[in-house]
Formats: C-alpha cells, structure tokens, sequence
C-alpha cells in the first residue's frame, strides 16, 4: 500500500463550505454518483462520520 497525495487550486462559483462538504465530508457518496467506476470500495476505519472520523476510500487505478 502506499500513500497518495493531491495538491490543486482552481476557482468556483461554489462557496467554499459547500465544496469542502462535498469533497472532502460526503466524497465517499458522491464520487461513486459521479464516476462510479473510479471507487473500489469505502469504509470508516474509525469514528460515527463526525469529527476526527478516519475513512479509507480505495480508487480503482490502471496504470
């Protein structure tokens, strides 16, 4: 296993609290709605979905 990180900056239209609840709080719902091919699999490693709440989101990549 290894670690992944992405860094980007762009503009929006969006107000920031909507991205950051999209992309980051609710990710694991909504990137299977939009690319549903892209998500092997979701979990919480640890905690109810609140603060400090650990998720593992597994991504199909073919490299």
């Amino acid at each position: 296993m290894g670690v992944f990180t992405f860094e980007s900056q762009g503009t929006s239209a969006i107000p920031p609290n909507r991205l950051f609840k999209a992309f980051v709080l609710d990710a694991d719902n909504l990137i299977p709605m939009v690319a549903p091919h892209a998500i092997k699999s979701t979990e919480i490693i640890e905690g109810n979905g609140g603060p400090g709440t650990i998720k593992k989101i597994s991504f199909n990549i073919n490299i």
